[in-house]
């Protein structure tokens, strides 16, 4: 909130002073008005009143704010200045304080009559609408806002600015664009939350290009910025254009702009979405093992898939494995000794295939048929029939598994072995 600055008796004083007119503030800009007001001759404040406002600000000064606040509070003045000066002085001082509802009384009551001088009145309708924004009584401030610009005739990047945010909080996305981009257009030096006021109202919105493009803006214009980057690349995976996003990640990542576990793993999905898995791979399993990445089964199992994708395939399984181990997964034991079956690791395929079938795996047809193809490699004929026996009583591999019975059965034979 703005602070009330103090003062001394003699620059009181010296600042006492306010317009002879009383008309409100027009509905728009009336600039032959706003002229008129900005040249008016001033008047001092009645003696009477100003002798007890400069012994408040006096105690003001020992801070003793509450006594000065009850000896204006007791002053009646009949003047409109005067009162317009009592009531602001009374509402800045309770802004202090943050007794901001006290203060949103006194400061309206300053300005209704319209009695203070031009910079005073104008002062007034900002500090009266960034009181009601930090109450969240965002429809006032809005309103409040457009009465400064109304009174001054003056366009402000800050005030756009609070009206655009002021329609995000009241959830009225649609209004947020037209202040911010003239909050944008008067700012001297660019203002990176000017922009996130658009990126904000355009996701509620779902117009996710759009964001994309405010997005690039601040790319262009804080090239410096991590953050500027790292938003970019993730708000092109939201519109499926993941060569950009790859590419804007992977200068993010080689200029070591990451710095939250969600960067690493979007650049991995986009190598992975642009079929380049092995890249996927070799940045994810790095961030595992850097800790960047935490190492838990969703991530271990991502470190896995990629491998997969990749086609490699002993480092998949050996990954898969480990993401078994969180939870004693079936299915991920599974996973790993079918890999390991097709390369032709036979004994290490059969002690995960077993670890899946002992912790109930869903699949159980599938995970003795191979089984049984591990068991034959290593010519365990007896251990391959009964596995591929097992698999006969899965109806999704019935079929397949009685044909390959009677091959097992007949290949046990020719080697001399019964069944």
């Amino acid at each position: 909130m703005t602070q009330f600055k103090k003062a001394t008796a003699l620059a009181l004083l010296m600042s006492l002073s306010g317009t002879v007119y009383s008309t409100a503030a027009v509905a728009a800009p009336d600039y032959a008005k706003i002229e008129e007001r900005k040249n008016a001759k001033t008047k001092i404040m009645g003696e009477r009143t100003g002798k007890k406002v400069v012994k408040a600000f006096d105690l003001y000064n020992e801070d003793k704010i509450d006594e000065a606040i009850d000896l204006l509070r007791e002053l009646e003045p009949s003047d409109d200045f005067d009162k317009a000066t009592v009531n602001r002085y009374l509402g800045n001082m309770y802004a202090q304080k943050e007794q901001y509802g006290e203060a949103i009384k006194y400061i309206r009551l300053a300005i209704a009559p319209d009695a203070l001088n031009f910079k005073d009145q104008a002062d007034l309708y900002k500090l009266l609408g960034d009181l009601y924004a930090g109450t969240s009584k965002f429809q006032d401030a809005i309103k409040t806002y457009q009465d400064w610009m109304d009174f001054t005739g003056e366009e402000d990047s800050k005030v756009y600015a609070r009206i655009a945010q002021g329609y995000y909080e009241l959830k009225q996305y649609s209004k947020v664009e037209e202040p911010a981009n003239k909050a944008i257009k008067l700012e001297e030096e660019p203002n990176k939350q000017y922009h996130m006021l658009k990126i904000g109202a355009f996701f509620e919105l779902k117009r996710y290009k759009d964001a994309v493009k405010v997005a690039e803006t601040l790319v262009k214009l804080f090239p410096e910025d991590p953050k500027m980057w790292t938003q970019l690349g993730s708000f092109y995976m939201q519109v499926e254009e993941y060569s950009k996003g790859q590419t804007v990640m992977e200068v993010a990542y080689n200029k070591g702009y990451f710095d939250k576990e969600n960067h690493y793993k979007i650049l991995s999905s986009y190598y992975s979405l642009n079929d380049i898995p092995n890249k996927a791979a070799v940045v994810f399993e790095k961030a595992v093992k850097d800790g960047k990445v935490e190492r838990n089964k969703r991530n271990v199992s991502a470190v896995a898939s990629y491998h997969h994708q990749a086609k490699n395939l002993v480092d998949a399984a050996k990954y898969y494995e480990e993401a078994a181990k969180f939870d004693d997964d079936a299915e991920l034991y599974r996973k790993a000794g079918s890999l390991l079956l097709t390369e032709q690791k036979f004994s290490a395929a059969v002690e995960r295939l077993n670890k899946a079938l002992e912790l109930g795996t869903d699949k159980e047809g599938s995970t003795y048929s191979d089984l049984a193809e591990a068991y034959l490699y290593q010519a365990k004929y007896k251990q391959a029939y009964q596995a591929i026996t097992k698999a006969q009583e899965d109806p999704r591999t019935r079929k397949f598994a009685r044909g390959w019975a009677t091959f097992i059965k007949d290949k046990a034979q020719r080697n001399g072995v019964k069944i």
